[in-house]
């Protein structure tokens, strides 16, 4: 079932004046340039939701956008892009991690990763602290039209095998495509039965 309603809620700076935790949220979160913004705008079915710009490090603010009036998605600020100051890459580092850490009602976190890209020790590193932290999140790898499926494939085994040289067991991973809309329906089968479960906690 496609979203309905997709629309801007708030953004901001702290953590602290997010909306009331009273939905469940699923946060987005990537290396700059990782093709986050499109993919939102392919899973909302809104070309213009998220902005899309040329230039990584957009997004610097904690954006809410409000999916079919039941549920929060959350685009945060990407990671990794070298040319800000350090000063500005360590007040990101502190926001993101301020939103990660204090919100009751986020469900699941996806982070995106080029599927072009070979493993990189700071989606890694991310990631092992979300692990650390008991964060609970999935693999999100984007831009996979631009990969044919032998490829792909070896792309994706190549970093299922480094994560369980760390891991005990891999994270479940999503194939997606902004371009060819390619898992889409997957993300959202994914969500649904999430919010159902978040909604009955509520009520027991």
């Amino acid at each position: 079932m496609p979203v309905k309603q997709a629309t801007f809620f708030v953004s901001n700076s702290d953590p602290a004046k997010c909306p009331a935790p009273d939905r469940p949220e699923y946060a987005f979160i990537g290396r700059s340039n990782v093709g986050k913004s499109s993919l939102i705008n392919m899973l909302t079915g809104r070309s213009g939701l998220a902005k899309i710009s040329g230039k990584p490090g957009k997004t610097q603010l904690i954006n809410h956008f409000i999916i079919d009036n039941e549920w929060y998605l959350v685009d945060l600020p990407g990671y990794g892009y070298a040319k800000v100051s350090k000063t500005e890459r360590e007040k990101f580092a502190a926001l993101i991690n301020g939103y990660l850490t204090s919100r009751p009602n986020l469900v699941c976190t996806f982070v995106l990763v080029d599927s072009r890209i070979d493993p990189q020790k700071l989606d890694l590193d991310f990631m092992e602290n979300l692990g650390d932290r008991n964060i609970p999140f999935v693999i999100a790898f984007t831009k996979t039209e631009k990969l044919g499926p032998q490829k792909l494939q070896t792309q994706l085994e190549n970093y299922r095998a480094t994560l369980l040289e760390t891991w005990e067991e891999v994270p479940q991973i999503f194939v997606t495509s902004a371009i060819t809309a390619a898992g889409r329906e997957e993300i959202l089968a994914f969500i649904r039965p999430l919010n159902k479960e978040y909604l009955q906690s509520l009520s027991d």
